[in-house]
């Protein structure tokens, strides 16, 4: 981290944010943070509600639109605050991923009058984000996504994401036979697929196509007259291609079996010269920072808001994401603190 002016403590925003870290909310178990998001705006005058999903709504100048998600990954890390050599440091789940830019977006939208949304289930099936695109007549003017880049960090785009399950049967028969069983054709096409896509050393991670076996199973059925094989799989998507490019080039490589893509997003990567990239660089000087572009190698709901929203759009938000989903999650809040005065100074620039 680059050196930085000296901030004041931002009561008011930390006692936010402590407080909702405090609430479990473990997709598909957002509610009772939601609600704590809902009452910070009505104490601050704003109209807010959950919409039929769960995601918090707060509408007000769509100049720029505040959002960031609700739900955390599992994990039960105690919260407590502690002094470190960079001041007080709040541990817990979801201090960093995402609730440490959820609440500086929620304090950054009553101070300046920015539409707000948080949204639900990002840590799945980004339902909050899909359910946000659908429901909305009208895309907001720019968006500014929340998840942890650290205070002088700006990123402007995420791999997509293709998923799906491979199925495959073959006769049974003694293990001696020299023919393929359903297992070894599983495995006969995962390891083409991945050597189609093996980079060479140079090319950065985020332009690679990664593929990952998430698990298989497979053996004997119960009636023994057949072998049976699943696996799923997973392949991250770099903005050169589109999904539909990397499932024709997977399916190419079929022989017996089949696979049911259940699961897609697109990749995105925003120009660093919009206007919502540029605010961010101004901002990030004006309090001292350096400001560093990003590019992150998974995905976000930022990859929904680009597939169906024609405007600019950057993520942005306090904390170390080497921390996400981490046993020793936590937030330095002179960071927090930070962060919370670029986003006012982003949104009233925007707006």
């Amino acid at each position: 981290m680059s050196e930085a002016a000296s901030v004041d403590a931002d009561t008011e925003a930390r006692e936010l944010l402590e407080a909702v870290v405090r609430i479990p909310s473990v997709s598909r178990n957002e509610r009772e943070a939601a609600e704590r998001l809902v009452d910070f705006f009505e104490d601050h005058g704003r109209e807010a509600w959950l919409d039929e999903v769960g995601n918090v709504r707060a509408p007000a100048d769509d100049g720029v639109l505040l959002t960031s998600h609700i739900d955390t990954v599992p994990g039960d890390i105690p919260v407590r605050i502690e002094e470190s050599d960079e001041g007080e440091v709040l541990w817990g789940r979801g201090s960093v991923d995402a609730k440490g830019p959820l609440c500086s977006m929620a304090v950054a939208a009553v101070r300046t009058g920015a539409s707000f949304v948080g949204v639900v289930g990002e840590e799945v099936d980004s339902e909050g984000a899909r359910y946000l695109v659908e429901d909305r007549e009208d895309a907001p003017d720019a968006v500014v996504n929340g998840e942890p880049s650290g205070w002088e960090g700006i990123t402007l785009g995420y791999r997509g994401l293709l998923a799906g399950t491979y199925v495959a049967t073959s006769e049974s028969g003694h293990s001696s036979r020299p023919e393929n069983n359903a297992i070894q054709d599983a495995i006969d096409w995962w390891s083409a697929v991945e050597a189609e896509f093996d980079p060479d050393d140079w090319v950065p991670v985020f332009e690679r196509v990664t593929c990952k076996p998430v698990d298989i199973d497979g053996g004997i059925s119960e009636d023994g007259l057949s072998v049976e094989t699943t696996m799923n799989v997973q392949l991250r998507v770099p903005p050169e291609y589109t999904t539909d490019e990397i499932r024709e080039i997977a399916d190419g490589y079929l022989g017996n079996g089949t696979v049911n893509w259940d699961d897609k997003v697109e990749p995105v990567m925003q120009s660093p010269r919009t206007s919502v990239a540029r605010a961010f660089r101004a901002a990030i000087r004006q309090h001292g920072g350096d400001p560093t572009l990003l590019r992150k190698t998974g995905t976000s709901d930022m990859n929904v808001f680009a597939q169906s929203w024609d405007c600019p759009m950057v993520t942005y938000g306090p904390g170390d994401s080497d921390l996400d989903h981490a046993p020793d999650e936590h937030i330095h809040l002179a960071e927090y603190d930070r962060a919370v005065s670029v986003l006012t100074d982003v949104t009233e620039r925007l707006l």
